[in-house]
């Protein structure tokens, strides 16, 4: 249940602010295929792999 935020003690308050700001962003990886950095359980944008197995077609420029 919801408390007004006057009956909260600033120490509590402050506790709760610090204990959300302690989580991370996701972390990039690097392909496996290419070695470029990506994001954890994305399909890779430079060259279209995912574990392994190509899923999009990658399109080169000349």
């Amino acid at each position: 249940m919801a408390v007004p935020y006057r009956r909260k003690s600033r120490s509590r308050s402050r506790m709760h602010r610090a204990a959300t700001m302690k989580y991370q962003p996701v972390g990039n990886t690097t392909c496996a295929n290419c070695g470029e950095p990506k994001l954890t359980h994305r399909v890779c944008s430079v060259c279209g792999y995912y574990k392994n197995k190509p899923v999009l077609e990658s399109v080169e420029q000349d």
